[in-house]
């Protein structure tokens, strides 16, 4: 199965003007494959946060999201919502997108109630994302009892290209690339944390699905373009379930490419 250069072309228009490339040199090829299965995967979970530079409590959660990005067990995302804002400080890092995802969850679970500071947990269950034994509680409880991440899909970055392998399994899910920067250090000049300088970590600024997973081995190949000319920007791939409502739920697989110091 292919997808067809028109098909690229009209997916990419969305992304943020920030990611500079051009669309004649895109290019995304979706094929069967008979290599073999990748490895076991490297994280151990995925925690998402969902957080505000306006929240008073949200800090010590950026935090240890902080710490989680640097220890590496566990893909640690930072989803900026944008709920927040009214009160006198602007998230810089904010997209309504995010707010999205987070209120996605919510209908998943079938609440109608967000908060920050949100740590999601395998796209299954979540915590306040500055309570670390409560995080920690959730990781290895999902490890431990084999739920998420059972597809050991990897990725790689070389010779100008980003590739992705999804081995063969069972289930259907959405193939999902989220664009994270390293760090972005903010000073917050009004609202709940004024006169606070604070370092994110692997803050979300897109997010953009690929196509569907049936249970077929696949390979997926995209330019490295798509981090755009910032320096610092990484990507991860998602096999995420959907709910009946069509909202994300388990997490099935993850892979990701981390910028360092070097890159």
């Amino acid at each position: 199965m292919r997808w067809t250069y028109e098909w690229v072309v009209d997916k990419f228009k969305g992304f943020h003007s920030d990611m500079n490339f051009l669309l004649p040199s895109i290019f995304l090829v979706l094929t069967l494959v008979t290599a073999p299965a990748a490895q076991a995967g490297e994280y151990k979970g995925v925690v998402e946060l969902f957080t505000s530079q306006g929240c008073s409590s949200c800090p010590p959660a950026d935090a240890e999201l902080a710490r989680l990005a640097e220890a590496g067990e566990v893909l640690a995302l930072s989803y900026h919502v944008d709920y927040w804002n009214y009160l006198g400080w602007k998230d810089t890092l904010s997209d309504p997108e995010n707010t999205a995802r987070q209120y996605g969850y919510a209908t998943t679970w079938g609440s109608r109630n967000v908060y920050t500071p949100q740590a999601v947990v395998n796209g299954l269950d979540h915590a306040n994302g500055a309570d670390r034994n409560a995080v920690s509680n959730l990781v290895e409880g999902f490890a431990s009892a084999g739920t998420g991440l059972n597809i050991d899909i990897s990725l790689t970055r070389e010779k100008g290209t980003i590739s992705v392998n999804i081995p063969e399994g069972t289930g259907k899910a959405e193939i999902v690339v989220i664009y994270f920067d390293q760090t972005n250090t903010v000073d917050i000049g009004r609202g709940e944390n004024m006169g606070k300088k604070i370092t994110y970590h692997h803050s979300v600024r897109d997010i953009e699905v690929l196509g569907m997973w049936s249970g077929a081995q696949m390979s997926i190949v995209l330019p490295e373009t798509v981090l755009g000319s910032k320096p610092g920007r990484g990507c991860a791939i998602l096999l995420q379930k959907m709910s009946d409502k069509g909202t994300p739920s388990e997490i099935l697989g993850v892979a990701a490419w981390i910028p360092s110091s070097t890159n």
